[in-house]
């Protein structure tokens, strides 16, 4: 198996690219990886090679560069070549952390959409108090949908909940402003039925007030209300790490305090990182393509290289085309 890494994109490339790399050598002796970018920065962190190869380029795509016009300008940037390499076949799943515009743009040119999967959705895996997570779809990859791109994201996230994930049975719920049927606007009225009638486990319409206590295990919603919920759930981690330093760090009694409860405050904010849950996958394409968070360091790269192997070992791709051409035949 091979993973193709655009290690020139995000705050800490190449560095967080190398050394993730390097971890993942070590953890999976069936994995090679193809790191893409600029050679000689590449290679000023590299300890071991052994199973990594570099493809060089000097040109990458910038956060603030147009996406659809970078990723047809830049044909030679590390993100675009990286892609690529799952197109030609060299190699079964990329993995960037820039431009997520241009990630998008990219593997809809190069690697395609599965048939009967309108737009791909971005998807990533957020907390919950219980540790296990949720998989939200679409944080903005469209910012407007019908009601059956929201079942095609439903039976997106019941076959990565259960084939990489492990969950039996994922608990699948639309994000509403209530509870109760009938409730919402006029997209999410529509795709109530349509997930009711679906071969998934459909538990209804859940708020965003219950995202973090574990009320579902895949929750489906349009790109723009799920833009909204990740930066609010980032946004409030944040804050509320903040306030606890500004809080522990005021007095010496309270620093006392803080080294007393230093390690448990460690486990709440690894529980809350994204960093544990790998990165963002733009599910409905014909390949494993993931957008890993633009501050990714080693261990958050190293855990969307574990996601991407998982995802291409357990054929997740070919099990969603089955299950999203069940559907049409029932249409």
């Amino acid at each position: 198996m091979n993973i193709s890494i655009d290690a020139m994109g995000g705050d800490h490339s190449p560095k967080a690219q190398v050394e993730a790399a390097q971890n993942a050598i070590k953890s999976f002796p069936e994995l090679n990886i193809t790191l893409v970018g600029n050679e000689e920065e590449i290679k000023k962190h590299i300890t071991n090679d052994k199973r990594i190869t570099i493809l060089h380029t000097t040109e990458k795509i910038e956060d603030t560069d147009q996406p659809t016009t970078a990723v047809r300008r830049k044909k030679d940037s590390s993100m675009v070549l990286s892609v690529r390499e799952v197109k030609e076949g060299r190699a079964d799943a990329c993995i960037s952390a820039g431009n997520t515009g241009a990630l998008m743009t990219a593997g809809l040119l190069h690697v395609g959409r599965i048939k009967g999967i309108d737009r791909p959705a971005l998807s990533p895996m957020l907390p919950t108090l219980d540790g296990k997570g949720f998989l939200l779809l679409d944080v903005g990859a469209n910012m407007d949908a019908k009601p059956e791109h929201l079942q095609q994201y439903a039976i997106i996230g019941k076959t990565y909940m259960e084939m990489v994930r492990n969950v039996n049975n994922p608990r699948v719920g639309l994000l509403n402003v209530g509870t109760e049927d009938g409730k919402g606007n006029e997209l999410t009225k529509a795709a109530f039925p349509l997930l009711k009638s679906s071969d998934i486990n459909f538990i209804g319409n859940v708020e965003a007030r219950d995202l973090l206590s574990g009320v579902a295990d895949v929750v489906v919603c349009d790109g723009f209300s799920g833009n909204l919920v990740l930066k609010s759930v980032e946004g409030t981690a944040g804050t509320l790490f903040s306030l606890l330093k500004k809080e522990l760090t005021s007095s010496f009694v309270n620093k006392l305090a803080a080294g007393v409860l230093k390690s448990s405050l460690r486990g709440i904010k690894s529980q809350l990182s994204y960093s544990e849950y790998g990165g963002a996958g733009l599910y409905g394409l014909r390949a494993p393509v993931i957008k890993a968070h633009g501050s990714s360091d080693a261990t958050a790269v190293f855990h969307a290289i574990r996601q991407a192997k998982e995802m291409v070992e357990h054929q997740v791709v070919t099990i969603i085309k089955n299950e999203v051409a069940k559907v049409e035949e029932k249409v």
